[in-house]
């Protein structure tokens, strides 16, 4: 049975002085999780600010409307999260290398992030908005991106064969990232 921890701040903080526990509506600011592992934890509309959560651990951890604020969470495996009530937003985060494999993330929040070389293989990203992100090399294979908004996102190649895209938004300046499949010359 988990610690239950309310209310709670934490500022620049090592892993060690966060226990493993349920936190709800308590906010991290500059602390340093790189490595570390944080299974089985439970997040409930928990804010990240200016963290480090690159390489962290997530088997079975739980967030559930958590908030993630110029955070640079580089290789980390969100596919390995505890699925149930899974949301969350990003803001101005670096989060390349990110495995979000098979994950339902309907109308999830991605805004100024870099999302380069990131797998969202199988994700149900529906509603999704990507506002002005940087989709370099990033992986949609099987993906539902029905009505998600990629307007101001930039760099995206997306194989329309491949991937559900009803009614999904995109600039004209984009559509070369859709057009790629095909091999065909656009001026």
């Amino acid at each position: 049975m988990l610690n239950y921890i309310e209310d709670q701040h934490y500022d620049k903080q090592e892993i060690h002085a966060v226990p493993a526990a349920e936190y709800d509506n308590c906010s991290f600011t500059h602390c340093d999780f790189a490595s570390a592992d944080l299974s089985g934890y439970i997040f409930n509309e928990c804010i990240f600010k200016d963290c480090n959560l690159s390489n962290v651990r997530l088997d079975q951890t739980s967030f559930r409307q958590a908030e993630f604020i110029n955070c640079k969470i580089l290789g980390t495996h969100f596919d390995r999260c505890e699925p149930l009530l899974l949301s969350f937003t990003f803001k101005n985060c670096l989060l390349n290398y990110t495995s979000f494999y098979h994950l339902d993330l309907k109308n999830t929040l991605f805004s100024d992030c870099s999302l380069q070389e990131t797998d969202f293989s199988e994700c149900n990203l529906s509603g999704a908005s990507f506002k002005e992100c940087n989709l370099l090399d990033t992986v949609f294979d099987r993906t539902n991106i029905e009505k998600a908004d990629f307007r101001s996102a930039f760099n995206y190649r997306i194989d329309p064969n491949n991937n559900k895209i009803k009614k999904a938004k995109f600039s004209v300046a984009g559509l070369g990232g859709l057009l790629t499949t095909y091999q065909i010359d656009i001026e």
